[in-house]
């Protein structure tokens, strides 16, 4: 079993805010996206995939104001109070999502490594192609862990979101994920180093950016 780079996840205050943060630097604007109404979030996404990282998008999430609290807490650490001050003073990364074919065995292998990566959840989101699906790994308490290192998991329906970005010249060159458990650590996509703090690398048109998460 191994993991491929899905996307990266920027967390924003508000979607206004993450969009403009693009803009200023990374030279691009992001697309539409849609609405989780599971965990009362928005997003955005813009396409970095590169031929280390293909099929690959940048996704900015925010608290959605027009949405009720949902039941559980959100995904992401975006109800953890110290994540949101941080995010209060601008967008940062925070954490990366891994597609794969099978998640709930997936997550079954890190159980039984001692990770608990969480409940596979069904989720879906609506688009002007139709409902998108997937199933996704999220624990009860919103954790991301290893200060968002290790990656929520992932496993789409027919329809991958990045198959409808359009190019815009940002480019995911290296990612480092920082020190993982081995159960995790060999499974990680190509390209993706260990031993280092967990950021990322982007190619755009202003030039090379790189990404330091939030933790």
């Amino acid at each position: 079993m191994s993991w491929a780079l899905d996307h990266l996840v920027l967390g924003a205050a508000t979607l206004e805010q993450g969009a403009a943060w693009c803009a200023a630097t990374l030279g691009a604007v992001p697309g539409p996206g849609g609405k989780h109404a599971l965990m009362g979030t928005n997003n955005l996404l813009m396409s970095i995939g590169s031929l280390a990282f293909p099929r690959s998008y940048l996704e900015i999430i925010a608290i959605d104001p027009q949405a009720p609290a949902p039941a559980r807490r959100r995904w992401f650490d975006l109800d953890e109070p110290a994540l949101r001050e941080t995010l209060a003073h601008g967008p940062r990364l925070i954490h990366w999502v891994a597609r794969c074919d099978e998640v709930a065995a997936e997550c079954a292998a890190l159980a039984s490594a001692g990770i608990d990566r969480g409940e596979v959840l069904q989720a879906g989101r609506d688009t002007p192609r139709g409902l998108l699906r997937w199933r996704i790994s999220v624990r009860r308490d919103g954790a991301r862990l290893y200060g968002g290192a290790l990656p929520t998991l992932i496993e789409w329906g027919d329809t991958h979101p990045a198959d409808d970005l359009p190019a815009n010249g940002v480019q995911l060159e290296s990612l480092g994920v920082g020190m993982l458990p081995e159960a995790a650590a060999r499974r990680l996509p190509a390209g993706a180093a260990t031993g280092a703090g967990f950021a990322a690398t982007l190619a755009t048109p202003l030039g090379h950016v790189r990404l330091e998460a939030a933790a």
